[in-house]
């Protein structure tokens, strides 16, 4: 084991514990392949988690969404700065809205999971936090009740006059894939990046509560009449995030996309330099982050007492891929936990 593969290891070592339950961590780098683990699979019982299990990818999933839309635009069945209304009528959208826009969070839209402003004004959207959340977690909606029930709500900016990170972009997308090709957005990522790829761990749930084969699980601690409890929340209806982060993958798998991605293996030198093209207030391009003036390219995710890490070179030759799980809760307090590990194995992988 080399000197960056045992730091990493002790590194996940010491994150689980007080709230942090398990992590799986994969590293590729130029051909070489590490993976660890730390913790255990279930709250209160001894066995480890998997080394390839599956877990919930919460906004990585938008990576992969922004990649079959690009896909399509490549295959010349829409423009990246088309009118997102002329191709997707009856939602009234702005039709200053355009496909790149969705994928860059950049139309202003309203978050369906509800805006934050910097001024601590929150607007609400649907139930996500707490025990509201708990209650309403197998609760089944439609992309287009969520879609609709954003519209409904004022947009936050004009189209293309600032950034603001919406789930419903991703939403607008997934209609828009649907309506445009007549097949769902499942069969077109399973057509354009999972068949290909050969991704076997990986899929679009939709309203699939269970997440099959081997699974490290996760926890949500809330109130209720002044009582704290903690539940399993491992099966969910995921219907209630959508494309703003259902999917369900491993972290093999995610190395694999991530790679093969970089490696210009699923889309045209041309838009991946779009994809990889970063909006100046948040370094955010096509449904990517763009990190260290270049140099890093990432999608991470959360769901529910699930993390997900996912980061590449520009050339897909070294990955850091991982899952963790944690119990989560209202105040998002595993967050800081959270940052200074990724800070942590970013140094230890990144900048030798």
């Amino acid at each position: 084991m080399t000197t960056t593969t045992a730091t990493l290891q002790a590194t996940i070592d010491e994150l689980v514990g007080a709230g942090v339950l398990s992590a799986q961590l994969r590293l590729h780098d130029q051909g070489e392949v590490w993976v660890g683990t730390a913790g255990v699979a279930r709250l209160g019982e001894p066995e480890g988690p998997p080394a390839d299990g599956r877990f919930r990818i919460g906004s990585a999933t938008k990576t992969f969404a922004a990649t079959v839309v690009l896909g399509l635009v490549a295959e010349g069945r829409f423009g990246l700065d088309d009118s997102v209304a002329a191709h997707l009528p009856g939602f009234g959208l702005d039709p200053r809205i355009t496909v790149r826009m969705l994928l860059q969070h950049t139309s202003g839209v309203f978050a369906f999971t509800g805006e934050y402003f910097e001024d601590g004004t929150v607007v609400p959207g649907i139930p996500v936090l707490g025990q509201e959340w708990v209650e309403a977690r197998f609760r089944s909606y439609t992309p287009e009740e969520l879609a609709r029930f954003a519209l409904n709500k004022p947009a936050r900016f004009e189209p293309g006059a600032d950034w603001s990170y919406s789930n419903t972009n991703y939403v607008l997308a997934r209609l828009l894939v649907e309506k445009v090709t007549g097949r769902s957005l499942a069969e077109e990522t399973h057509r354009l990046i999972l068949g290909p790829l050969g991704l076997t761990g990986t899929f679009l749930p939709g309203e699939d509560t269970a997440i099959p084969g081997p699974h490290a699980h996760a926890y949500y601690r809330y109130e209720e009449d002044g009582v704290e409890k903690t539940v399993d929340v491992t099966r969910q209806n995921p219907s209630w995030i959508s494309t703003g982060g259902d999917m369900i993958s491993t972290t093999e798998d995610l190395h694999t996309f991530v790679s093969a991605l970089m490696g210009g293996r699923l889309l045209p030198a041309p838009l991946l330099d779009e994809m990889r093209t970063p909006h100046p207030k948040a370094g955010y391009g096509l449904g990517l982050f763009v990190l260290r003036d270049g140099a890093l390219l990432n999608h991470n995710g959360g769901l529910s007492g699930y993390a997900t890490l996912m980061y590449s070179t520009p050339d897909g030759g070294t990955t850091l891929t991982g899952s963790i799980t944690f119990v989560d809760d209202a105040a998002m307090s595993q967050a800081a936990t959270f940052q200074k590990f990724v800070e942590r194995i970013l140094d230890e992988v990144f900048s030798r």
